[in-house]
This record gives C-alpha cells, structure tokens and sequence, in this order.
C-alpha cells in the first residue's frame, strides 16, 4: 500500500533521500556524496534510506526533488532548495523564523512568517566564503579533518584574525600564521569566526529574529555554531540531523501535495 513520501536533495557536495509516512514522521534517511553521476548518488541513497524504512520503492506514493540538481531527478515535483529548507526547518522549531542554512558550496538566510512560509531570503552562491567549501580547504591547509575543526577549537587559548574572505587569500593567511608558529586551534577558531562574519552579514539583509535556527551539513560544526552565536547574541536551534533539513522538507512537501493541501 502507497502510504510513504520521498524527498531528494541534490546538492553539489552531497545527496540526501528522506522517507516520511502519513503523519510526517521520518521512516528512513541517506546521506551519500553526489560526486560526478548524480543519477549514481541518488540510487545509492534511495537504497538505504528504503532499507532503513523497511518499505520497497512501489510504497512510495508521491516524490519532491529539490537542490541545484533537481531537474536531473525522477520526482512528481521539482520545487526549490529555499521552501524546502524552510519547510523542514519549521516542523521541527515551529518558533523559527530565521534560518541560517550552510551547504557546500552556497549559504542562505530565510525569513519565515508565522506559518511557516518563505518571506525573504537571501543566497550566497557566487563565492565560497561561508561555505563548506571555504572550510575543507582550510582544513587543507591546515593538514586537519574538516570533522575534527569544532573539537579542535576548543582548545584554542587566543585570538586570531583571518581577515580575507576570499579562499585563496585566507588560505595564503593560514600558511603564514602556522609559520609563524601560531597554534592549528588557535588559526581554526579565527577561520569560524570568519565565516560567521560573512553568515552574519548575508543573515542580516533579511532580519535576524528570535529564535534562529541553523542548518546544512556546516551545522554539524560546533565551532561554526559558536562563532555565529557569538556574532548573532542569540542561541541557535540545531536539529539533530541538520543535513536532512532540505530533503526532509522536500518529503513534507510530497505528502501535502498528495493530500491537496493549499500552497503546498
């Protein structure tokens, strides 16, 4: 029986598939790297994310693709990444109304009404200051995990400044501080806080209200989560899946259309 929905997010780095039921509950969920074969990444995530569900692909009744490569997906809707992310943000923090959303090679802010809908946003998408990008190639540099950056943080005893937001300059920045013989947890806390500089000023063009929530795979980074409060003033809301946010409202958004709810 067709009692489940599926969202797909294609993104640059990674490719997440969440399954949900009738009530909105998530049955099942894949993360996997999309790579060159995007068409490769989406079955390989469809695969586990069915397993964990325990269903087969005909129990599917209706699919949502969204994410830069959702055109490349079979789905019953293609809708974008910014309802999405703003869908799935909101069923879980229904106090939301700003999002702050890092992905790998673009960043957005989303303002929500009281409803949950999309009112403004605003994307950084031309450079890769304040991505997952900017970091993985700080974390080059700097011969660490990209995984490893929020623990190794906080060991950091001083403060540090990496003033350019362009990649290649900052990382010529980090090159110069290590040979200077400043600490790698010391140069990592300077890296988050510039991130949160260039997240703060994009998050501030559409209002920055309580209770701001954060998500995307950069979320997962607890460093990036205490630079931005620290610029912000406020706590964060982070789920607990951060990186399933655009799938999850993808999913939501399938079962609402199947069930002919308006605006969905």
């Amino acid at each position: 029986m067709k009692n489940y929905f599926a969202g797909i997010d294609i993104g640059s780095i990674s490719t997440e598939v969440v399954i949900v039921d009738q009530g909105g509950k998530i049955r099942g969920y894949a993360i996997e790297l999309t790579g060159a074969e995007s068409r490769k990444a989406v079955e390989r995530a469809f695969t586990r994310a069915l397993a964990q569900a325990k269903i087969k692909r005909e129990d599917l009744l209706k699919v949502v693709s969204t994410g830069y490569g959702r055109e490349r997906a079979q789905a019953d809707w293609k809708i974008t990444e910014i309802t999405c992310h703003g869908r799935g943000v909101y069923e879980i923090f229904k106090n939301a109304r700003t999002i702050i959303d890092i992905g790998g090679q673009d960043s957005k802010a989303i303002r929500l009404d009281e409803t949950g809908r999309v009112i403004n946003f605003q994307m950084n998408d031309k450079c890769a200051a304040g991505t997952g990008r900017f970091l993985e190639v700080m974390a080059r540099a700097l011969e660490v995990e990209v995984s490893e950056m929020g623990e190794l943080e906080k060991k950091s005893q001083k403060q540090l400044q990496v003033s350019s937001v362009c990649t290649v300059f900052a990382e010529s920045e980090i090159v110069g501080l290590l040979a200077r013989g400043e600490k790698r947890e010391d140069i990592i806390r300077a890296v988050h806080n510039s991130v949160a500089e260039k997240i703060y000023g994009l998050a501030s063009r559409v209002g920055i209200e309580p209770e701001p929530a954060l998500s995307g795979g950069v979320a997962k980074n607890s460093g990036i989560a205490r630079a931005l409060e620290d610029k912000i003033g406020m706590k964060l809301l982070v789920p607990e899946e951060p990186q399933i946010m655009g799938a999850y409202g993808a999913a939501l958004i399938a079962r609402e259309k199947s069930q002919g709810k308006e605006g969905a």
